[in-house]
């Protein structure tokens, strides 16, 4: 267990880090583009990308196939991602033991954000990047989005804008602000992470015709608006340094060492036996393949579909590939709450099967709620209640937002912050811990701490004020998103 600490040599530069993003995150305009222009580029991107995305069967399926021996879904190549099954025993959860479907990824990508000055605030060079699983075809990604695959060139196709400040970036001049690897979702990627990275680059790196330069309070701002600001953006906001304690660390109720203790013994005392399967054992079970589908028996969880894309806007014009499509949109919430005078998080160390360390720090709540009805009511998940019955005036943040567009079909989860009142006490159940913002942005400096639906979240708490900072007893409110043509967030839904 790495040891997370807030002094030492680098700590004057840290706070100066940290102070240069909080004007970033406050700056009234973009010194590099304004709201409204904004929204006509990012209009005038979505017009520009042409992307048909068309439902096929397995055996239609350009350079992807059925392995003879196992019934594993893999490309030709033996590269990008293969669909294989998995069976799962835990004791944690409502159901003891499964088998499924499961994408298996082991390569590491790729996710970097580039940062520069611009009139002295600090900007990020944010894409705008069409997806085939994106449920509005573009959204706005991260400087550079890419699996191994991809930017080795397995598929004959364009280099990746910018990668280059990405791959050694120290010795070509570039500032290292994060560099960390992250889990994915965990039931639905074995063991799959991504290096999230950070990097501050000069004035030698401009803007291509997909990409612009944004304040981190207009990217925060946008994160309000449904399906914009995609997942891999998301994960990489959230291991950017935290600006909001400057002037000195917030306590919570539990110490950091208390903390990491918690997590160790959740990740040492939780049984989870994940194993992979061929994809043909798992099928016939629980889950069955038709010619355009894997899918199982009750309708349930996901389905596996083959699909043809044709792109003007990729690395390649055309491919076909599996996607896991999601069967109903997901819930993930945030209780945030004040104790002693301290915002906190309650956070719940979840169990997947997919995760490098079986446990990582999930909101709390994260479920599908359609996949619950054919349980007794003791298996529907803890706190849910009081997140679809929360008052209006409790909500803070209330986001449908898409997961990953490579790999997953349509997938959306309504991400939202919730105010708990007093009747949310601080003595929780032993899976569940009040952290503070603080204490997440800590762990995120490290790797299978906090998961990707987390880190979502961590980044809309910092767009919302008054959870990270302010006074004792200050009430807690939503951040105004910017202003698009008409001033609704809805226009750009």
């Amino acid at each position: 267990m790495p040891q997370l600490s807030t002094t030492g040599p680098e700590s004057d530069s840290d706070a100066l880090l940290a102070a240069r993003l909080a004007v970033s995150a406050t700056a009234t305009g973009g010194e590099a583009m304004s709201d409204v222009e904004f929204f006509d580029w990012f209009d005038r991107r979505r017009r520009r990308h042409s992307q048909v995305v068309r439902r096929t069967t397995f055996g239609e399926m350009a350079g992807w196939g059925f392995v003879p021996d196992t019934g594993d879904l893999a490309h030709h190549s033996g590269r990008f991602f293969t669909v294989r099954g998995m069976r799962v025993q835990t004791d944690f959860g409502p159901v003891p033991e499964w088998t499924q479907p499961i994408i298996r990824q082991p390569e590491i990508g790729i996710l970097g954000l580039a940062v520069r000055e611009t009139g002295g605030v600090l900007h990020c060079l944010m894409q705008a990047k069409s997806e085939p699983g994106n449920v509005n075809g573009v959204q706005l990604s991260p400087t550079v989005q890419a699996t191994k695959s991809n930017y080795t060139r397995v598929h004959g196709g364009s280099p990746v804008p910018y990668l280059d400040c990405f791959r050694e970036p120290e010795a070509r001049g570039h500032r290292v602000l994060a560099d960390v690897l992250q889990s994915e979702q965990g039931s639905w990627f074995f063991c799959k992470r991504n290096r999230n990275m950070i990097v501050e680059v000069g004035p030698e790196v401009e803007a291509g015709e997909d990409f612009c330069w944004l304040t981190l309070r207009q990217v925060n701002a946008l994160l309000h608006y449904d399906n914009l600001v995609n997942m891999d953006a998301r994960t990489v906001l959230s291991c950017l340094p935290d600006w909001h304690h400057g002037s000195g660390p917030a306590t919570g109720i539990h110490s950091d060492v208390a903390v990491r203790s918690w997590i160790t013994a959740q990740q040492s005392e939780r049984d989870v036996s994940a194993s992979l399967l061929p994809l043909s054992e798992v099928e016939g079970r629980d889950w069955v393949r038709a010619e355009d589908r894997i899918s199982h028996r009750r309708g349930l969880f996901f389905s596996i579909v083959p699909v043809d894309v044709l792109s003007n806007r990729r690395e390649v014009t055309s491919w076909s590939q599996p996607l896991l499509e999601p069967h109903g949109i997901g819930v993930s919430a945030m209780l945030v709450r004040r104790i002693d005078g301290v915002p906190h998080c309650l956070v719940q160390a979840r169990v997947e099967p997919g995760y490098l360390d079986v446990v990582e720090l999930g909101p709390t709540v994260q479920c599908t709620p359609e996949n619950y009805a054919h349980l007794p009511a003791s298996g529907r998940p803890r706190f849910l209640d009081l997140v679809t019955g929360a008052r209006p005036e409790q909500v803070l943040f209330d986001t449908v937002l898409s997961e990953e567009g490579g790999r997953f079909l349509n997938a959306q989860n309504r991400y939202l912050v919730i105010e708990a009142d007093e009747g949310v006490p601080a003595e929780v159940p032993g899976d569940y811990r009040w952290v503070t913002l603080r204490q997440l942005g800590e762990l995120l400096k490290y790797s299978h701490y906090v998961n990707v639906q987390a880190r979502t979240l961590v980044a809309a708490l910092r767009s919302v004020t008054g959870i990270a900072s302010g006074p004792p007893g200050a009430g807690l409110c939503a951040t105004e998103a910017v202003s698009g043509p008409g001033g609704s967030r809805a226009d750009h839904r």
